[in-house]
Order: C-alpha cells, then structure tokens, then sequence
C-alpha cells in the first residue's frame, strides 16, 4: 500500500468527509448514515486501481483500524458498511493496494493477516488467505466465466456435492494449484468424472475433518427432501482463529442449527432446493454467525428468492451482519 495516498473521513453523529490534502484525485465525496443506521460510503478514485479501506472507531489507536473491503475502482464507487450500526463513531481511510494480484472483496480479520472474500456467482465463492487461495463449489457456467480472468489458482478447493452448479471437473482442471486439495463428500470421490482428480483429493464424511496447509475442514451434515443425507457436505473452513460455514446444498436441519462460533456463514437460499427465506432466517437466528452472506438464490427458471426480504425478517436483534453481495 502506498501511504501517500492515505484518506480519511470520519462518522461522528454528522457527517464530516475530510480528504488528504496530498489526495485531490483520491476522495470520499459522501457518507450517509442509512435509517438502519448502516453507512453508505462514496469514494472517488482514479479507474482501474485498486483500494483497500479501513474502518475504525478509534482515530487515536493505531492498532484499531479493521479491513474493511478492497475494491477496484471504477472512478465513483459506492459500498456499504453493513458493520457501522454498532458504532456511535466510524473512521475510513483509504490505500492504493500495489501488490500484484491481491485479491478484491470483503475482509475478515484472523490471527494471521485478513481474509478476502470474493463472490464469484451463485454458490461459487473464492478467498484468500495468509498466501493461500481457497475456492468453494467453483462452476463452469459460461454466463459468468469473465468473473474468474486474472483469478489465482487454488491451493485448496472444496466441493459440497455433484451438481452441476456445485461440481465442475474442467474447473477443477483448470484452477487446481501444482500442490493443491480438492475435499469432496464420498459420493463424488468415487464418481468415475472425478477418477482423474483422487491422487491430489480427500473425501470427507459427516464429522470427519483434515488438515491442508494450516487450515482445517469439518464435513457437515446437508440435506432435505431434494438431497439425499451423506450426498452433500457443508463445510466448516477453520484458519487463523475463524470459523467460516459453506452450506452448498440443503435444509434448514438440526445439524447446521447446532454449529457454533461461526465467524461467517454462506447459506443457500432458494425454492425449491434449498430454503425459502423464512426457513433461512430460522436456521441463522439458531446458529447466530457473526457476519451471513445468503448466495445460491436463483433457481433454473431466474427466479429469486428474495435476500433483501432475508435481510429484513432476520433483524438487527441478534446483532447478526447481512452482507448482500452481486452473485448475478
């Protein structure tokens, strides 16, 4: 990052944007508090580079200041601090991020430097990780294969079960890292398409879990009346301190509702495979994440179930964060 071009502003009841002298070019332009007390950032920054912001609710404490997202810029950008209405005060800067490569997307801060969360579509998500790079359910639809140019390989890819939407061996091909795991239920390791794929892969049941390079999977329970029990496994991602939940295919069941100290939770959302949205409410108000991203809510036909509606029957009661991202 490049201290020159540090920006702040600063949320204190009103509004105050206060750009670096030494950043004309580099601003936010606007701060506006929401009425679910969220804030909506507006940031000015040349195109095509990429940003990393901060937040802080402390100006005077150097060690206070938490990722927030980075983002390339597309000259007059826009996000959400879904995490400011908990704060009486919020502080944002800015930094150019230099390093080539670096990931976009939200932050997750661990014991071991952050992890960026990249929605790619649908149930596909990729992250990384203390120079480890993570991918879940990554797909083949040719839709949205411009999403994956410029991504890194995996070292480490997790598969929840065989559908199409879920299981791609050309990507697999194509994204596996020389080094890397593919974790996958039973059922897939043994599908005659994945027979290419088993010297570098382990299979995981309900409640087993393994190790790769320094981050640990559990295989967890997913299922309902459209996904045979033991078919699909949820995972539960452990590194550097944090839990993070990928659901893949299944119901609101006793085995997700039961989870705990989930940092982050991916949870489908959609008829008729998955949950509805009051089923999808019911399963995280059990589990209570931390922070929830609702994905997979589209079905064959383009209809979506409605994460907005999700948003809005879960509350700010449980003090449970709801990231709405662009997975279309």
């Amino acid at each position: 990052m490049n201290s020159s071009q540090l920006i702040r502003a600063v949320l204190l009841g009103l509004l105050v944007a206060a750009p670096s002298a030494r950043a004309q070019a580099v601003q936010f332009t606007n701060l506006l508090r929401l009425t679910n007390q969220e804030v909506a950032l507006k940031f000015v920054a040349p195109t095509g580079l990429n940003y990393r912001i901060d937040a802080s609710t402390n100006l005077a404490a150097s060690n206070e200041w938490n990722g927030l997202v980075t983002l390339q810029s597309t000259g007059v950008n826009q996000h959400t601090d879904f995490a400011a209405r908990a704060a009486s005060a919020r502080f944002y800067r800015a930094q150019q991020v230099t390093n080539a490569g670096a990931l976009t997307g939200d932050h997750l801060a661990t014991t071991n430097g952050d992890v960026v969360i990249h929605p790619l579509y649908h149930a596909s998500v990729v992250l990384s990780w203390n120079g480890k790079i993570i991918y879940s359910d990554p797909d083949d639809d040719a839709a949205f294969e411009s999403r994956y140019a410029g991504l890194p390989q995996a070292d480490l890819i997790l598969v929840t079960h065989e559908h199409g939407d879920h299981y791609s061996p050309a990507k697999l091909t194509a994204l596996r890292n020389v080094g890397g795991v593919i974790i996958v239920p039973q059922r897939v390791y043994n599908l005659t398409s994945f027979a290419g794929y088993r010297a570098n892969a382990i299979a995981l049941q309900y409640g087993q879990s393994t190790t790769v390079q320094g981050m640990t999977v559990q295989a967890v329970p997913g299922y309902n009346g459209n996904h045979v029990y033991t078919n699909n496994n949820c995972y539960v991602l452990m590194l550097g301190g944090r839990r993070l939940f990928f659901s893949g295919d299944t119901g609101d069941v006793a085995e997700i509702r039961a989870l705990t100290d989930i940092d982050v939770a991916f949870l489908a959302m959609n008829l008729p495979f998955t949950m509805n949205w009051i089923s999808a409410t019911n399963c995280i108000r059990s589990m209570r994440p931390k922070v929830v991203y609702p994905y997979h809510y589209r079905d064959s036909g383009n209809f979506y179930t409605n994460p907005p509606l999700f948003k809005q029957w879960l509350g700010t009661d449980l003090g449970i964060e709801v990231r709405l991202r662009n997975w279309y």
